[in-house]
């Protein structure tokens, strides 16, 4: 399908009729920045690691409220978040056919943080370089006001990606599931994507900026050329995989681009990121939305809209392999 949005200048972007009543009829609800602007400035900013969002304070505890729909993450060290029994099993790479339109391709699936760094913050902010300059190994991520943690919603959001992404036959890698103490750190993050020479890395996150900043933005890497960093060979190609991705995000969910970063494009040229600076394959990242907004958190929050979000990502995926 083509893509449902186009970049018009500085106009932002041109929605195809009827986008925002977009229904994705392959959903189920069973299976349901640090970038400172006058008016946003994001939670943490100034501290983050490889996100435009740190965890505010006191905040990434057990929710009030249940997430519908939020899919298990590991059985080794539960998530701060509940886990309600209705939602799908994440699908376990390697098990899936290798047959379909993605066959042979490797797509990395980088869910930011880690629901665990919270217990590590000796580890997590250690400096790592990220070409340009130095920058924290990694951070706790933010959360809705609730208590639903942006590392959770990372991690649900990508199983319903890989489950999606191996059902057309692509080869899905994760940076981490769960399964590890801690991190990665940003710097290891980008070495995995690059050491599975993947076709496709993207990094999925959720926002901590202000109540009233709404939206879904991707970010894009700047060139950028110092120490180990070298963007060259992959600035173009990030832009388009960004663009489908995009596309398919509006499509499939209904939402406008960010209305605080990107110029009503949902894009965002960053130079700082070191998961971008240091990729060597086509990588971007996507904030979902912003969790400290009450109708965007309600959103990230609905495993309904989750799977759609996954089934818009997937899609812009999709379309970026075959080309």
């Amino acid at each position: 399908m083509a893509a449902a949005l186009v970049p018009v200048g500085l106009g932002g972007w041109l929605l195809w009729q009827g986008v925002s009543g977009a229904q994705d009829s392959g959903g189920s609800d069973a299976g349901k920045g640090e970038t400172a602007t006058a008016t946003a400035t994001p939670s943490g900013s100034g501290s983050a690691a490889d996100s435009p969002s740190a965890e505010p304070s006191g905040t990434d505890g057990p929710s009030s409220g249940k997430p519908s729909g939020d899919a298990s993450t590991s059985s080794s060290t539960p998530s701060p978040s509940p886990k309600p029994s209705t939602s799908p099993s994440p699908s376990p790479s390697g098990t899936t056919p290798r047959t379909g339109p993605l066959k042979g391709k490797v797509v990395v699936i980088d869910p930011g943080h880690n629901p665990r760094n919270r217990d590590h913050p000796t580890q997590i902010a250690r400096q790592v370089d990220v070409g340009t300059h130095r920058k924290e190994c990694d951070t706790t991520g933010t959360a809705t006001n609730a208590g639903y943690s942006e590392a959770a919603f990372n991690l649900d959001l990508a199983h319903r990606l890989r489950k999606l992404l191996e059902e057309q036959g692509a080869t899905v890698k994760l940076t981490q599931d769960n399964d590890r103490p801690y991190g990665p750190c940003i710097d290891e993050r980008a070495r995995i994507g690059n050491e599975a020479k993947a076709d496709a890395v993207v990094s999925l996150h959720a926002d901590g900026s202000s109540a009233g900043n709404r939206g879904f933005h991707v970010i894009l890497p700047g060139k950028v050329k110092a120490g180990a960093a070298d963007t060259s060979a992959i600035v173009a190609p990030s832009r388009e995989l960004g663009e489908r991705i995009a596309g398919g995000f509006v499509r499939r969910t209904g939402n406008a681009p960010s209305n605080y970063i990107g110029g009503g494009t949902g894009l965002d040229v960053r130079k700082d990121l070191g998961g971008l600076n240091l990729s060597k394959v086509p990588k971007v990242f996507i904030e979902c939305g912003n969790m400290r907004d009450a109708d965007d958190a309600a959103q990230l929050t609905n495993g309904t809209w989750r799977q759609k979000a996954a089934r818009g990502i997937s899609e812009g995926i999709a379309g970026f392999l075959k080309g």
